[in-house]
């Protein structure tokens, strides 16, 4: 079983099919659900030569390719290779051992359960679907996203960016050129010099002008209708803001829980899952890992770029494991 339908869920699949093993991949959204969410006018970082899998080519219309070329190449993906996806099926839990997993499904939309024996697992979940919360009052108010979609619905209105990474950046310049009145809130003292290249001058030139307002060493401390709450970290003082929505792009963090719970132990600094590189198997045998779920707290250091490969790697270590016998019972 293959636990994610991202492209590096995709990935082992296609591995999985060229080994002649049988297997499914469920996911709990739709074909590559975190792409999916992406910013729709998103340019990708990469050439789409470094996003292609299972050999083949990925042609976009310009250098980079953008968020809905992505789309459809993997759909392309998926059907040249007849990926047996089970979509809006959600994993609830892994249990049993090597050669005889138990793993436990929900479906998203009826909540009908199911279970699946399976001898081995890999978990290619990503990190995308849990935003790191702040833990603020407020934050489940209507008026707060922790993703960007697009800028189109906030012309002419308030809008709070909370964060100073690339997804805050991209966020505050489509929203400023949409018609928006942009406040850019950091806990930092400057935006992240990890910021993509082309995008941080052109940041940086819209706060220097005043035409994306930055509060540097500030923090949100309520979020309330019609307003919010910040306070400056150097003085203490608080202050209140006009606002009509707020996007906290704070970052995403991987299921530690899900792990932990199928026995995958977990450093409490890093937050990174024990696996061995050269496998991607866990200190659970027959339960391997592949993508940015990998990472722990570093999830800057994997992509789709290198993620894609750790299919190859899982599956050279499970052709010498299995036999084309059923699962146990």
């Amino acid at each position: 079983m293959i636990i994610g339908g991202g492209p590096t869920g995709l990935a082992c699949a296609i591995e999985a099919t060229r080994a002649g093993l049988d297997y499914v991949v469920i996911e709990k959204g739709c074909l590559v659900n975190s792409l999916y969410h992406y910013p729709t006018q998103l340019v990708f970082f990469t050439t789409p030569e470094l996003l292609e899998i299972g050999d083949l080519p990925f042609v976009c219309e310009r250098e980079k390719p953008n968020r809905i070329e992505a789309l459809k190449y993997y759909r392309r993906v998926a059907e040249s290779y007849r990926i047996r996806i089970h979509s809006y099926e959600r994993a609830v839990s892994i249990e049993g051992a090597d050669g005889a997993f138990r793993v436990a499904t929900e479906q998203v939309e009826t909540g009908a359960e199911r279970a699946y024996l399976t001898r081995k697992v890999v978990i290619a979940t990503g990190y995308y679907d849990l935003p790191n919360r702040m833990g603020i009052p407020g934050e489940d108010l209507p008026k707060v996203a922790h993703y960007y979609r697009d800028a189109h619905p906030w012309y002419d209105r308030d809008v709070a960016i909370i964060g100073g990474a690339n997804s805050a950046a991209l966020a505050a310049l489509d929203l400023y050129r949409n018609g928006a009145r942009v406040t850019l809130i950091h806990r930092g003292e400057a935006l992240r010099r990890t910021i993509k290249y082309w995008i941080l001058p052109d940041i940086e030139n819209r706060i220097e002008k005043g035409e994306v307002r930055a509060l540097f060493q500030h923090i949100v401390k309520r979020i309330e209708p019609g307003r919010i709450v910040v306070e400056d970290q150097r003085t203490g003082e608080e202050r209140e803001l006009a606002n009509d929505f707020v996007f906290a792009l704070t970052g995403y963090r991987a299921d530690d829980d899900f792990l932990r719970a199928a026995g995958v132990a977990i450093d409490p600094e890093s937050r990174r899952p024990s696996f061995d590189p050269e496998t991607n198997e866990t200190n659970v045998p027959g339960l391997y890992l592949a993508g940015v779920v990998q990472a722990g707290k570093e999830t800057g250091k994997i992509f789709i770029e290198n993620g894609r490969f750790h299919g190859q790697q899982i599956f050279a270590h499970l052709r010498h494991h299995l036999s084309r016998a059923a699962p146990a019972a």
